[in-house]
């Protein structure tokens, strides 16, 4: 059942994409404003179209092979328009005559990076408005890109309602420069109290929902108007009891969870489930949530039965590692009781437990977590939680494409996948840290930005 989930979410994403990209077309012809013919967006805006594909081939020092974790040397990637083409050793494939050359062969090129929990917008202030939303949303996205993150997940608008839907099929139509993105626009929460006429529901959070029908409905709402994945929230604030054991409030009533995930999953999509531990998190996992989200409290038998369902582990873990959460510990036990060590401790269970998926996925918020800084995931997933730096670059590439549905299409480098690659100048499987020093980024066969290779005629 879960490959057949799979498979109809991939093919669902791949008919929208094309959907996306027919709806650009050429205004009839002949053209008669100024300047070469433009195209137009299916909300009748043009735009200038893309250029005509292209072969460049690419000269590659070190190429990280992202599906068995090992480096290999003196390497040549040929693609011609957004597509790989051929990828093997200089002595093996032949650069065409007409090739573009960029020339990468003191570096380290791997594939694009994708980060599986971004947020792009920023929260959204009592004084905030849709215009500064967006345009905070695409700087965001930009300065993702920029730093060698060429897909992501979104998980939850932030109080911006669908906004995170315009933003993608803008990026997927060529508008906007941004990673290739699947979205859970507002999530759904529970409602403990009944709803209030005085103070109704904010349109643009999170939806709140009431019962097993309520839940079903907000789901297929929130898929139907855009939603690549379904956020939910099963665990609410945690806290310390007096002897410093770490409790965590539960919000949906069982049955409730359970029916918001089987419905996201009869319709072909998955779900991600918010938890920081306790009950809240033990039933997300029962429940089947698709990916289990920081999860504080993660011990060994929920690593296992997380392994045994299928069921893939983002720790998110620079964004719960902030000096501010050491803070409100401090400011709500004195100064007795900390979460950060109970959460290290759960992401190195995780990590050493056999058969575990660990995702990479930032959290980035624009708040306390800065959009294009991502790769401070990496330094941790390798320092703290005891990650090899292969197993890392492999949560962000090979682990996030299949999480995504898109190992087809991106997460390696590879003939027929997506021609998204970043380089580096020294070996990140020497020193993660090259990660957060990306010098070279492509999507889909054009150059983002290249500030160590240069282009060549051969």
């Amino acid at each position: 059942m879960r490959c057949k989930s799979i498979l109809t979410t991939a093919l669902a994403i791949a008919l929208s994409a094309a959907t996306a990209r027919a709806q650009v077309q050429s205004p009839p012809a002949p053209w008669r404003g100024a300047g070469p013919t433009p195209c137009v967006g299916s909300d009748g805006g043009i735009f200038q179209c893309p250029p005509a594909a292209r072969v460049i081939a690419i000269r590659a020092g070190r190429l990280f092979d992202s599906k068995t974790g090992q480096m290999l040397t003196k390497q040549v990637v040929i693609l011609s328009g957004e597509r790989i083409t051929e990828v093997g050793s200089q002595d093996q494939v032949k650069i065409p005559a007409a090739a573009q050359v960029i020339d990468l062969s003191r570096a380290t090129v791997l594939p694009g990076l994708i980060d599986a929990h971004t947020h792009m917008f920023d929260a959204r202030g009592p004084n905030g408005t849709t215009e500064a939303s967006m345009l905070i949303a695409v700087a965001n996205v930009q300065a993702d890109l920029r730093a060698g993150f060429t897909a992501a997940r979104d998980m939850s608008t932030h109080g911006n309602g669908y906004g995170d839907v315009a933003v993608r099929n803008a990026i997927n139509q060529g508008r906007i420069d941004g990673p290739r993105y699947q979205v859970s626009t507002r999530g759904i929460v529970w409602g403990a109290a009944p709803p209030n006429p005085a103070a109704p529901d904010n349109p643009l959070a999170s939806a709140v929902v009431r019962s097993v029908e309520e839940a079903r409905a907000a789901v297929r709402d929130q898929l139907g108007r855009g939603a690549d994945w379904i956020k939910l929230f099963p665990t609410g604030a945690y806290s310390f009891t007096a002897t410093g054991v770490a409790q965590y409030v539960v919000t949906y009533p069982m049955p409730v969870l359970q029916a918001l995930i089987d419905e996201t999953h009869r319709l072909g999509k998955k779900t991600a489930c918010h938890v920081y531990g306790g009950e809240g998190q033990k039933n997300a996992i029962i429940a089947g949530c698709d990916t289990i989200e920081h999860a504080f409290g993660l011990d060994q038998e929920q690593a296992d039965m997380m392994v045994h369902k299928g069921l893939y582990y983002d720790p998110t873990f620079v964004r719960y590692l902030e000096p501010g959460i050491d803070d409100n510990d401090a400011r709500n036990t004195g100064g007795k009781y900390r979460m950060i060590p109970i959460f290290e401790n759960a992401v190195r269970v995780a990590a050493a437990t056999k058969g575990m998926k660990i995702m990479l996925g930032s959290g980035a918020d624009g708040a306390t977590y800065a959009h294009g800084t991502q790769a401070l995931d990496f330094e941790a997933l390798v320092k703290r939680a005891g990650l090899s730096p292969a197993r890392a670059i492999q949560a962000a590439t090979a682990i996030n494409a299949e999480v995504l549905g898109w190992q087809d299409q991106i997460g390696s480098v590879d003939k027929g996948k997506y021609a998204d690659l970043i380089a580096v100048s020294g070996d990140p499987l020497v020193d993660i840290t090259e990660l957060q020093r990306v010098k070279f980024v492509m999507k889909g066969g054009k150059v983002i930005r290249n500030d160590m290779g240069q282009s060549a005629p051969r």
